[in-house]
């Protein structure tokens, strides 16, 4: 029998104390050798440099540092790399994809919760539930707000959502639990017929922003991509619709959405912003028409172990001779996050 390949976990303590509790720790240590360290948030430390001569396997995830030439070269023999969180971009250099190593990602786990909590708030958007509970603090005794939101209901609704990525996907298919909806994708990259087969169907994004009672932003965050929603961009949604943001604060341009969101005319839904956070004297803030929450649609807590779960089930795959399931290719970065 073989001996187990030499491994370490690569992250910051918070996440390492969330993601690998004495459960997954025991499943990892019945598939690889943690050695006299299992756990660092640095690759730089001298008293590291024994283990990271032998070390084939890296698991790492939030707070993961950049692996640099140099640090690959305290890593003669890795091999793999098992990320526990969603992007590598943070930390796979390109000597990483020049030495062939194997590179993971969790975004596949990571995408569940984003499109429960987007699926959550297109239904409390179908009733402007956010909005009016703002509209509450103001008028508390008189009722009569309700109806100068525009029409309230989840029959019926046109949802638009930006962006077929694996979120993407997952919210279209959600949505057709609402009666009577239509949804409307935007994507150049989309095959029409896979956005048919979730439930979607594929229109240039001028012709799903005037349509949609609710826009959903789940385009990746790329330099063509930045104010992919701008000013005109605003100007052609509808009255009384809503965009939610759960994406990147880079899609949409911040200052338009001010001065849109300031008429009255739509309303928002922000889990990322640009900056993030906003500054203080944002008028998003103030705002009735605004919702914003602290980048929360992601995984977080409990959540976090689903995508422990799936690079264990990957680095078991890889071990056992099998294909892994959430390979990242490099070349696959430029179209997605």
């Amino acid at each position: 029998m073989s001996p187990k390949p030499k491994a370490l976990l690569v992250m910051n303590s918070g996440t390492f104390a969330d993601q690998f509790d004495s459960t997954r720790l025991q499943r990892l240590a019945g598939l690889v050798d943690l050695g006299g360290q299992p756990w660092t948030d640095s690759l730089d430390s001298p008293d590291l440099a024994a283990q990271l001569a032998d070390v084939e396997i890296l698991l790492t995830s939030w707070g993961v540092p950049l692996l640099t030439s140099e640090r690959l070269e305290r890593m003669p023999k890795l091999r793999a790399v098992f990320h526990c969180a969603g992007t590598v971009r943070s930390f796979a250099s390109d000597e990483l994809w020049e030495r062939g190593i194997l590179v993971t990602n969790g975004a596949d786990a990571n995408a569940i919760p984003v499109a429960e909590f987007t699926f959550a708030s297109i239904v409390l958007a179908g009733k402007k539930a956010h909005v009016l509970a703002n509209d509450a603090r103001t008028h508390r005794e008189d009722w009569s707000y309700s109806t100068q939101r525009g029409e309230l209901g989840n029959i019926g609704r046109v949802i638009g959502v930006i962006g077929f990525s694996r979120i993407g996907t997952r919210v279209v298919q959600l949505v057709q639990q609402l009666q009577d909806v239509t949804v409307l994708v935007s994507d150049p990259h989309a095959d029409p017929l896979a956005v048919e087969a979730a439930g979607g169907r594929l229109v240039p994004l001028a012709e799903l922003l005037p349509a949609s009672d609710i826009v959903t932003v789940h385009a990746p965050a790329l330099p063509e991509t930045r104010h992919l929603i701008g000013a005109p961009e605003l100007r052609a949604m509808k009255d009384h619709s809503t965009l939610i943001n759960t994406a990147r604060g880079s899609l949409v341009d911040t200052r338009a959405l001010e001065v849109e969101c300031a008429t009255g005319r739509i309303h928002a839904l922000l889990d990322v912003t640009e900056p993030e956070p906003l500054p203080r004297d944002s008028v998003l803030y103030d705002l009735p028409n605004v919702v914003i929450t602290p980048h929360i649609a992601g995984s977080l807590g409990t959540e976090t172990r689903r995508m422990s779960d799936a690079a264990l089930d990957d680095l078991e795959r890889y071990l056992t001779g099998q294909e892994v399931l959430a390979q990242v290719v490099h070349e696959d970065l430029s179209l997605s996050a």
